[in-house]
C-alpha cells in the first residue's frame, strides 16, 4: 500500500496495532486519540484515508463526516465501532462513510478495505445530508447483535436502504424479520411516506391491489409471508409490480423459508421471485448467533425495567442456560422470557433455576419447516452458497473463494473418510481414489488430526 493514513482512536492499543500494521504495509500514519486534531489534520489537507472511531472523548466520528466531506470531497473515512445495533451501521451509510466495520475488528479485512480505499477513483463524494428526524425513538430497535453474521447484515441494510431495490428477506418466525423492513424505510427517502404491511387476505378480491396502492401512496409495501401466498394472489402481487405510475411503491418482502428453493419447487411464480429479488437478506436464526443472546438479553431486560423495580441482570449460571438453549421460537421467545424474569425475579441478579424454570414454562413454538433428508448434496451446497452470496447484497465477497470453498468441503471428507477406515491412510486413500502421497500432503495442510481406532462400518 502506499499513502497516508489518518487514524484517530481513544484506544491507545487499537492506535499502535494500526500504526505498525499499516507502517509495516507501506503507509504512513498520523494516529491521534482526539478528533479535534484529526479535523486539524483533515482541514490541512494531510491523508488519503480516514480511519475512525465513532465515540471520542471530544465527539462522535459520526457527526465529523459532513465537516469532512465538505473540506475534502472524496477524502475516504472508514468508520469503526464497539456499538453493536444496526443503527451504527445505518448511520455510517447515511452519512457517506465509505465503509463500516464493529469492534472487535479482523485486522487483515480492515487492511484490505484500507487498500482498496487508497486505490479508489471516481467522482468526488458530495457532501452528505444529515437528517432532520430525530433519532431518539429509533435506538431502541432490537436489531442488536456484535456477531459477524448480524454485522454483514447490517451493512447490506444500510447499503439497500436508499434504493428503490426490491428485498427478499426471509428467516425463521421470531427472527425479526419485520424489524428489518421497517428499518429499511425508517431511514430511507422514503420514510415520511407510509409504510404498510399487507397479508394474503387484504388481497383476495379483485379490488384488493387497487385499495392496497391507494394506503400506500408512493411508500413502502411488505407482504409479509409471501411463501404462503396463493398462485392467484401471487399473479396479482406480479401485476402490482409492474403498474407503472409517479407514487409507485418500494416493495419488500418476508419468508420463513428460502424463496429461492420455493421457486424451484415451483410453489412461488419464476416472474414473481425475480421481480421480488433485487437484493435478498437472510436473517439468522438466534441459534446461528450465541454469542448476542447475552446482549439481547440485556437490552430485553432494561427495556423492561421500570420506576418501582430493580435493574436485572443475568447470573453467570443463567447466562449459561439461555447460552445452551436452542431458542425455537429465535428473539421473539427470548424477549417473552425476558419480560416474564423481569416481572417475576426478586434479585436484582437473576439465577440459574430462575432461567431453567422460564424457559421450561416457555410455550411450544410454532413447529419450524423441515428440509427433507433426501435433499442430495449438490442442492444443500448451492443453497449454503446462494445463501452466501445473498449475505453481501450487491458486493461480491471476499476473494479467494474457490479455495475457502474446497477446503470447507475437503476438511470434513477426509476426517470421515479416516474415521471410517479406522485411520488406515492407505485404505483411506483408495476409499477417495487419491494417491497416498496426496492424501498425507492434504493431511498436512489441512492439519488433520490422525488417529487409529475402531472403524465405523
Amino acid at each position: 500500500m502506499d499513502g497516508t493514513v489518518l487514524v484517530a482512536d481513544d484506544d491507545r492499543t487499537i492506535r499502535t496495532v494500526l500504526t505498525q500494521a499499516l507502517t509495516r504495509a507501506g503507509c504512513k500514519v498520523h494516529a491521534t486519540s482526539s478528533l479535534t486534531t484529526l479535523m486539524r489534520w483533515v482541514g490541512e489537507g494531510k491523508g488519503d484515508v480516514v480511519i475512525s472511531d465513532v465515540v471520542m472523548p471530544d465527539g462522535n466520528g459520526l457527526e465529523m463526516l459532513p465537516k469532512i466531506a465538505q473540506d475534502r470531497p472524496g477524502l475516504p473515512v472508514i468508520v469503526i465501532s464497539a456499538q453493536n445495533t444496526i443503527m451504527t451501521a445505518i448511520k455510517a451509510a447515511e452519512a457517506e462513510a465509505y465503509d463500516y466495520l464493529p469492534k472487535p475488528f479482523d485486522l487483515p479485512d480492515l487492511m484490505k478495505r484500507t487498500a482498496r480505499a487508497l486505490e479508489r477513483s471516481g467522482p468526488a463524494r458530495r457532501p452528505a445530508q444529515t437528517s432532520s428526524d430525530s433519532d431518539g425513538d429509533r435506538d431502541d430497535l432490537p436489531l442488536v447483535g456484535r456477531t459477524p453474521v448480524m454485522q454483514a447484515l447490517y451493512r447490506v441494510v444500510a447499503r439497500v436502504m436508499n434504493t428503490d431495490l426490491p428485498v427478499l428477506i426471509w428467516g425463521e418466525s421470531g427472527t425479526g424479520k419485520s424489524l428489518i423492513g421497517k428499518a429499511i424505510h425508517d431511514f430511507s427517502d422514503r420514510r415520511n411516506l407510509p409504510f404498510v404491511t399487507v397479508t394474503s387476505a387484504e388481497l383476495q378480491d379483485l379490488e384488493g391491489p387497487t385499495r392496497v396502492l391507494a394506503r400506500v401512496r408512493g411508500g413502502t409495501l411488505l407482504i409479509d409471508e409471501i411463501g404462503d401466498f396463493s398462485e392467484e394472489i401471487q399473479a396479482r402481487i406480479a401485476r402490482m409490480m409492474d403498474t407503472p405510475g409517479e407514487h409507485a411503491p418500494r416493495f419488500l418482502a418476508t419468508s420463513q423459508s428460502d424463496l429461492a428453493a420455493a421457486m424451484k419447487a415451483g410453489t412461488l411464480r419464476r416472474d414473481l421471485y425475480y421481480r421480488l429479488s433485487g437484493a435478498t437478506l437472510h436473517v439468522p436464526a438466534l441459534r446461528d448467533r450465541v454469542d448476542d443472546i447475552a446482549l439481547l438479553a440485556a437490552h430485553f431486560l432494561e427495556r423492561s425495567e421500570t420506576g418501582n423495580t430493580a435493574p436485572r441482570a443475568l447470573s453467570e449460571g443463567a447466562a449459561k442456560v439461555f447460552a445452551n438453549y436452542q431458542w425455537p421460537g429465535n428473539v421473539r421467545q427470548l424477549e417473552h422470557a425476558m419480560r416474564q424474569l423481569a416481572l417475576t425475579s426478586r434479585a436484582p441478579e437473576i439465577t440459574q433455576s430462575e432461567a431453567e424454570h422460564v424457559l421450561g414454562a416457555q410455550p411450544d413454538p410454532e413447529p419450524l419447516r423441515a428440509q427433507a433428508n433426501t435433499e442430495k448434496l449438490g442442492a444443500s451446497v448451492e443453497r449454503h452458497l446462494q445463501r452466501y452470496f445473498d449475505q453481501h447484497g450487491s458486493m461480491l465477497p471476499p476473494p479467494g473463494l474457490y479455495a475457502r470453498i474446497l477446503r470447507e468441503i475437503e476438511a470434513p471428507l477426509i476426517e470421515i473418510a479416516l474415521a471410517a477406515t479406522a485411520g488406515n491412510q492407505a485404505k483411506c486413500a483408495d476409499l477417495l481414489g487419491i494417491n497416498r502421497n496426496t492424501l498425507r500432503k492434504k493431511i498436512t495442510d489441512l492439519d488433520i488430526e490422525v488417529t487409529r481406532g475402531r472403524k465405523m462400518m
